[in-house]
């Protein structure tokens, strides 16, 4: 006998608990936090802490999750001692700063002692001087740099200015010099060490002794005269150097004969006057 198929569907499967989700995989897991939200999860206990400072004791209070490193940021206000310069000890074991102090055994009244880093505070020391001295370094270099770029502009101006043929005087030449080598005295005075103050300042350097030579040969065109160009002038100059010659020529020809006589036997000139 035939039965006759029910046109009702499967019912769903019943929602899960409400302490449990369903993962995007279709596990079902138990909620995290037992369905309690974040927000709401119960605060993390502050614990007290007892440090000894020398003959000082202080006491903090902080979460149990905390690090050292944060103990020690604490310890900075009320001792005056930097992190970096301090060193904690808790149960007779120097403790790391990223170190937690829940993981370390810390509790609740837990004593430790701090004590000064000497080594640590000569490193800090030393590295805030290197700090400080590239700082003014690099001030110096840029106030030079600032100077040198106005003097380079200057002596551009000077060479358009020749090159058109006109001339400068030569005061102000030797004036743009003298301001260039005293950019190039502060240059030398300024001590850097290896790395990128140093070829900062060999760049300024170069700048400087290539705008001097360009300075030494806008000078030598300034003593030329502005119209040696000419043909006629050059020829002039040349007749003028032919005369020259041919007068020192000319002096030559008339001291041979007097020399000439000179090298005559003296019984010869004796028998002429004898004649």
């Amino acid at each position: 006998m035939m039965r006759k198929r029910s046109n009702h569907s499967r019912a769903p499967p019943p929602p899960p608990p409400a302490d449990w989700e369903v993962l995007p995989g279709g596990m079902l897991v138990q909620k995290r936090l037992g369905g309690i939200s974040p927000d709401a999860a119960p605060p993390v206990p502050a614990i007290r802490l007892r440090i000894k400072h020398g003959l000082a004791h202080h006491e903090i209070y902080l979460s149990s999750q905390s690090t050292f490193g944060e103990v020690k940021k604490i310890l900075w206000e009320k001792t005056g001692l930097h992190p970096q310069e301090q060193r904690i000890l808790f149960k007779e074991k120097e403790r790391d700063s990223s170190a937690y102090l829940d993981t370390a055994g810390v509790k609740d009244g837990s004593r430790m002692v701090v004590e000064e880093d000497l080594t640590a505070r000569a490193k800090r020391l030393l590295e805030m001087r290197r700090v400080s001295q590239a700082e003014r370094v690099a001030k110096s270099l840029a106030a030079v740099a600032v100077d040198v770029d106005g003097l380079v502009s200057k002596v551009s101006e000077m060479e358009t200015a020749v090159g058109a043929g006109m001339s400068v005087a030569e005061k102000d030449v030797v004036e743009l010099i003298e301001l260039l080598m005293a950019q190039l005295v502060k240059l030398d005075a300024i001590a850097v060490e290896e790395g990128e103050a140093k070829r900062k300042r060999g760049i300024q350097v170069r700048r400087v002794q290539r705008n001097v030579e360009k300075l030494d040969q806008i000078k030598l065109k300034n003593s030329e005269p502005m119209h040696s160009s000419s043909p006629y002038l050059q020829k002039q100059q040349q007749r003028q150097q032919v005369v020259v010659t041919t007068k020192w020529e000319m002096f030559d020809a008339v001291a041979a004969p007097g020399m000439a006589a000179s090298t005559v036997p003296a019984g010869s000139r004796i028998e002429w006057q004898l004649l």
